[in-house]
């Protein structure tokens, strides 16, 4: 029996007890006939030449089952960047669980709803836009759509300004093994609008199993989405997300991705500038040990004239670890004066690392200004040698000038909180206590 046949059947088993109505089914219903139709990507196809997906197709996770959880504030504390005051929505094994929820004063007119909410509260919103940006096309947002059982929705009005961060907590336990979980993540910010997203990708137990997320964003004329992703799964879990964003006139995208966990990650983010004067900035640091293989995808539409786009993508990568980067810029004949930059550094600090990156501008328009740099190396060894002579011993210089390129693109990071907490992370990652 193959992997498709296999999820063929959990699909029906789980869309026999679903109650959804109207449009859901049949846009599941067309999703899994899709990834049926495409089957899992293999390294004969050019955006997955350099990740083999193999230990995730030559196995069936099934759907992580809904059950009680016995965890506690105490125990997701150390996933909440100390912000109590955030909006916080956690989802343990695919399931949201209120208890361990929180809102601050929210603006009566913008809507922050689960999945199941919006179902009940929202139908035309999720008719109008759900499967829109994000096409099931591709065989993981596709089995996404099939699969996708909760998630958040969010929608903020015209004109209304959300100071508050929202914060998206997804957690695995012990009790997700060998399972899998599909959220869906839908952000509607419509005209001047603004607001700011955190999604965490966490595990409290470890395990195998498999995080399948999907989002789309849509960023209005003048509206600014401020969206963080932070993937810290577990060392045996699979981890592929993929954000698609739109935007319109004078519309600001900022999107960063960190990613520290799982054995094999993929993060793609999509960004198609539809209106004039439309900015996005896409960054990222991905920091890698072990037999860790992280892939990160890019790419950039730049359809109408006058945008702007900057990438700034860095790796760290230690032991035999693997990291890839293919970022795409695609400029349209009607894009003229569009700006674009992107910068891809990846530093490798063990012996067996290795890091594969295929920067690609493909433009059609004659007054433009695009460029690109990649450049993969070690550590400075004359900066080592300076440090080493002002008393500072080997491991510390080495860990020091580590952290020193990671943090060089945290300060992109305007979320100062979330700052913070990624570079304490990234400090007790390369300078550990006995040499503090």
């Amino acid at each position: 029996m193959t992997a498709h046949s296999n999820y063929r059947e959990l699909f029906e088993v789980a869309a026999a007890s679903s109650a959804a109505k109207d449009f859901l089914p049949k846009l599941k219903i067309a999703a899994i006939e899709q990834f049926e139709a495409v089957g899992f990507p293999t390294t004969r196809d050019e955006d997955w030449h350099f990740t083999s997906v193999s230990p995730i197709a030559e196995r069936t996770f099934r759907p992580a089952r809904p059950a009680a959880t016995s965890l506690t504030s105490d125990d997701i504390a150390r996933f909440t960047y100390g912000q109590d005051d955030w909006h916080l929505l956690v989802f343990v094994n695919g399931r949201y669980e209120p208890a361990l929820s929180s809102f601050a004063e929210l603006d009566v007119d913008a809507q922050v709803m689960t999945f199941g909410e919006a179902l009940k509260e929202a139908p035309e919103l999720l008719a109008e836009r759900l499967g829109t940006l994000a096409p099931a096309k591709q065989a993981f947002t596709a089995l996404n759509t099939a699969f996708m059982a909760d998630g958040v929705v969010i929608r903020v009005p015209k004109d209304i300004e959300l100071e508050t961060p929202i914060h998206i907590l997804y957690l695995t336990d012990s009790h997700a093994t060998n399972a899998s979980q599909h959220p869906r993540t839908l952000v509607v910010a419509e005209r001047h609008a603004k607001v700011t997203l955190v999604e965490t990708f966490a595990t409290i137990g470890g395990g195998t199993y498999f995080t399948n997320h999907v989002a789309e964003v849509v960023v209005g004329d003048g509206a600014r989405v401020d969206h963080y992703k932070v993937q810290r799964e577990g060392g045996e879990a699979f981890h592929v997300g993929t954000t698609q964003a739109t935007q319109g006139r004078d519309s600001i995208y900022h999107a960063f991705s960190f990613a520290i966990g799982a054995q094999l990650s993929r993060t793609n983010v999509y960004s198609k500038l539809l209106g004039e004067n439309a900015e996005v900035r896409l960054n990222g640091l991905y920091a890698l040990e072990e037999a860790q293989h992280a892939d990160h995808q890019t790419f950039v539409e730049h359809i109408a004239p006058s945008c702007s786009s900057r990438e700034v993508y860095k790796g760290i990568l230690d032991g035999t670890s693997h990291g890839v980067f293919n970022g795409k810029v695609f400029v349209d004949p009607q894009a003229q004066k569009t700006d674009g930059k992107q910068t891809n550094h990846a530093l490798l600090i063990g012996d067996g690392a290795k890091v594969d990156t295929k920067p690609q501008l493909e433009i059609f328009a004659d007054d433009v200004k695009c460029t690109h740099g990649a450049t993969v190396g070690r550590l400075d060894q004359m900066a080592l040698f300076y440090l080493k002579s002002r008393g500072i011993g080997g491991d510390r210089a080495r860990a020091l000038l580590t952290y020193a390129f990671a943090a060089e693109v945290l300060e992109l990071i305007e979320l100062e909180p979330l700052k913070v907490a990624l570079e304490a992370l990234l400090f007790e990652r390369f300078i550990p206590p006995e040499t503090v």
